[in-house]
């Protein structure tokens, strides 16, 4: 199974290795539905991925930030089933060992929210990066949700499919790599990196293979001292081609993100110092991407990540996400001038934390919305709502 998964990954192409339908009813969409039993996977499985096709019960209304419904809606399962496992996510890791993508399919705006049209299938994607989670994975599949419950837009779970195959960290080490190293990665959700506190929307080959490295040290129990190898990334990877295009994306429970779609093809550098235990890490961090996501905020929707040159599938942020974006950039502009002219990293966070209440409350969210998604007490979001509105006022 490892050779064919792996050259089902080469070709970036998911493998479907189960499909499990939901039975339907058309008198009662509501009724209990059923997953094959063929939903297991080996006990040793590190990794894996599942892809839910959803359906809204109704025409509904969603948020822009709905991406941090989908994480909590997600870890909110895992604490009713396992709340030692939900304690080590929220608390216990560096890496996180999960991934979710944001809603693939045709979302339309209708004013400041999105609109979900019932009958429209939408897809969503999880992932797994450590056995705790892969078994976790395969027993929720045993009783899995009728719906997934997002704030005010119920979705209908009719089909979970096995896009990512079962793996284990060791079946990607030990697999054979070719003699060349030439590689196309396809980011197709908006990825961005940390560097100095900044953002940077590059996919630079130090970056993305040290993204690849930190969640590789963490889970697979095969550890690499990461500056000599990253320093030999740094002068022996090249990039070759690349069509990529700059964005900003609302992510994560507050403030913007400066990110990249695109594409970019790499290869090992002719005059490159050859070390076979390099290369061979290398072909394993490149078939971990898929897994594990490229860059930051990968729990949030960000940092999609195929094998090859999959120019069509990638993702741009939807219209509501960039009005909404501007709204926010042009209120902590202006908090920023009002009241913040000491300048400092403090000052702009809490110009862009009132930019992002006030804009999110023009939107029709809720303070007791806010308060959940930023994960700060109501009381103080309540006192920031009448900070901004003063600042408002004074525009």
């Amino acid at each position: 199974m490892t050779v064919d998964a792996l050259e089902l990954l080469d070709s970036g192409q998911y493998c479907k290795t189960s499909c499990f339908n939901m039975a339907q009813s058309s008198k009662s969409p509501r009724k209990r539905q059923q997953f094959s039993s063929s939903s297991a996977w080996a006990a040793e499985t590190e990794l894996v991925g599942v892809t839910m096709e959803l359906e809204p019960l109704q025409t509904c209304a969603l948020y822009a930030q709905y991406t941090i419904g989908l994480h909590a809606w997600f870890l909110d399962q895992v604490r009713q089933s396992d709340p030692d496992l939900s304690a080590q996510l929220h608390d216990g890791q560096t890496e996180k060992a999960f991934t979710i993508s944001g809603l693939e399919g045709a979302l339309e705006t209708n004013g400041r929210m999105f609109q979900l049209k019932a009958g429209q299938s939408y897809q969503w994607t999880i992932t797994a990066l450590s056995k705790p989670i892969a078994q976790w994975l395969a027993k929720w599949l045993q009783q899995p949700p009728q719906v997934v419950a997002l704030r005010n837009a119920p979705l209908q779970v009719r089909q979970i499919t096995t896009t990512h195959p079962p793996m284990t960290y060791e079946q990607l080490w030990q697999a054979e790599y070719p003699d060349r190293f030439r590689v196309a990665l396809s980011f197709t959700s908006p990825t961005s990196f940390r560097r100095r506190g900044l953002h940077l929307p590059l996919p630079m080959p130090f970056n993305v293979f040290h993204s690849y490295l930190r969640r590789w040290n963490v889970f697979s129990g095969i550890e690499f001292e990461p500056d000599e190898f990253l320093e030999w990334v740094d002068e022996s990877i090249v990039i070759v081609r690349h069509r990529l295009e700059s964005t900003r994306v609302l992510s994560g429970k507050k403030g913007t993100v400066t990110a990249f779609t695109g594409a970019i093809e790499l290869e090992l550098s002719a005059k490159a110092p050859r070390d076979d235990e390099y290369e061979q890490l290398l072909f394993a961090l490149v078939h971990l991407a898929p897994y594990c996501g490229t860059g930051h905020k990968t729990t949030f929707g960000l940092g999609q990540t195929r094998l090859g040159w999959t120019l069509s599938e990638l993702q741009s942020p939807p219209a509501l996400q960039t009005i909404l974006l501007d709204r926010i950039a042009e209120l902590t502009e202006l908090f920023i001038a009002q009241r913040y002219r000491t300048g400092g990293d403090r000052a702009s966070q809490i110009a862009e934390t009132l930019a992002t209440i006030q804009a999110r409350r023009e939107f029709g969210e809720s303070l007791k919305t806010i308060a959940e998604d930023l994960q700060m007490p109501y009381e103080t979001v309540k006192v920031y709502a009448k900070r901004a509105k003063r600042g408002m006022s004074q525009e």
